[in-house]
């Protein structure tokens, strides 16, 4: 049978009952037939979550930056594994906590606030469509010196 990428419904289920009898993923894998990285993610969640590994979360939880700062240090600090520090503030994945760690080393605790997210607002006090004072001012400059290059090109 070729490997898959993702797991179907019944192979989570299945592979959830294989994990409960104490078979590890490149057993499973081999048994449903699908690909060892799927399998090796659903264990992971299942040793975290238990059957609730097979339950679909309808919103993705944000978690505030203190939290996640703190997460990042215990982890730094030497006081647990990623998947402990997952099981300990029950974490969607190790990954995730994996993920906060290379931000935080990459970036710093900056790196690790929520951004705003969407478009940038227009400049205060401008009206949409309409060029601000900075806008007008540089095209005035631009209009000008044409103006100045073709007389010297062309003027007396």
């Amino acid at each position: 049978m070729p490997q898959q990428g993702s797991l179907t419904t019944e192979q989570r289920s299945a592979a959830v009952d294989l994990f409960e009898q104490g078979i590890g993923h490149h057993a499973v894998s081999s048994r449903l037939g699908a690909s060892v990285h799927s399998v090796k993610g659903l264990e992971a969640r299942f040793k975290i979550w238990g059957r609730a590994a097979l339950d679909s979360k309808p919103t993705k939880q944000v978690n505030s930056f203190e939290f996640t700062l703190a997460a990042v240090r215990q982890f730094l600090d030497g006081d647990g594994t990623l998947l402990e520090l997952a099981l300990r503030h029950q974490l969607s994945s190790p990954k995730l906590l994996g993920k906060w760690i290379r931000i935080y080393r990459e970036q710093g605790e900056e790196g690790l606030r929520s951004k705003a997210k969407g478009r940038p607002k227009a400049a205060s006090g401008a009206e949409p469509g309409e060029p601000t004072e900075v806008e007008q001012l540089r095209r005035e400059n631009q209009r000008l010196q044409a103006e100045n290059a073709y007389l010297k090109k062309f003027g007396p």
